[in-house]
């Protein structure tokens, strides 16, 4: 039933173009974008397409598995959606395995094609497989928290409020939350702050593999603690209807 749900699942995100367009289009032209980034803004020593790609990377993560996943849930639970799938044989938490699961397939296209095209635009990650090991390893952490976050706030507020809060938590971290420019360009009394978010922990972490180091240890704790945390508060105060 889970697996079936999930497909289900999948095959509805597939369907529509708002989401693709969070998913897969916005972290292509900001990729191809990322060639000509240094005449727009300051990403430090070395080459553009080597700094931008691992920050892509992560807002591919941010934008499936917390921007999409908000707004559909928010909208499934104004429709009495989840409110009748809760009366099927599907387990409630079968259900919400079956988002996520959905979300981990949608990912898996999202960061294969990202990765292909990076390489084609002369992206030189290093560390060999270790560090796609690594990047496996940081989407699912950050999928959890972004999942979890979602949930949260889609089980909580009304739809059109979630609408709002998602995209513009989408925004505000892309523009200032350490996702495509590096961490240490901001200034030094904001870097200890956004190293806490988990945008800043699991884009830093993508480019410390992609830059062949070990997976950091504080990218990984951050990453638990907010998934955590946002897992035990959307089982407290999730809202089926």
């Amino acid at each position: 039933m889970v697996v079936a749900q999930t497909m289900m699942e999948t095959r509805l995100l597939m369907r529509n173009g708002e989401q693709l367009l969070l998913a897969l289009v916005i972290p292509l032209l900001l990729l191809v974008a990322g060639t000509e980034a240094t005449r727009i803004v300051d990403l430090g020593p070395g080459r553009p397409i080597d700094i931008v790609t691992p920050g892509v990377l992560a807002l591919a993560v941010l934008s499936s598995s917390f921007t999409s996943l908000a707004i559909a849930t928010g909208f499934e639970r104004r429709y009495g959606v989840i409110k009748r799938l809760g009366t099927t044989p599907l387990p409630r938490w079968g259900l919400l395995v079956g988002k996520i699961g959905s979300v981990l397939l949608v990912q898996a296209v999202q960061l294969t094609v990202l990765c292909l095209v990076a390489l084609w635009l002369g992206w030189e990650p290093r560390g060999g497989a270790s560090s796609y090991l690594g990047m496996v390893v940081l989407t699912l952490l950050g999928t959890a928290a972004f999942a979890g976050l979602a949930l949260l706030l889609a089980g909580i507020l009304r739809a059109e409020a979630t609408l709002a809060v998602a995209n513009l938590v989408y925004v505000l971290l892309l523009v200032g939350g350490a996702v495509l420019v590096p961490l240490d360009r901001y200034p030094a009394a904001a870097q200890a702050f956004l190293s806490l978010l988990p945008s800043g922990a699991l884009s830093e972490g993508m480019r410390v593999v992609f830059e062949g180091g070990a997976l950091p240890t504080s990218s990984v704790v951050v990453l638990v603690v907010w998934a955590a945390v946002a897992s035990i508060a959307t089982a407290r105060t999730f809202k089926w209807e």
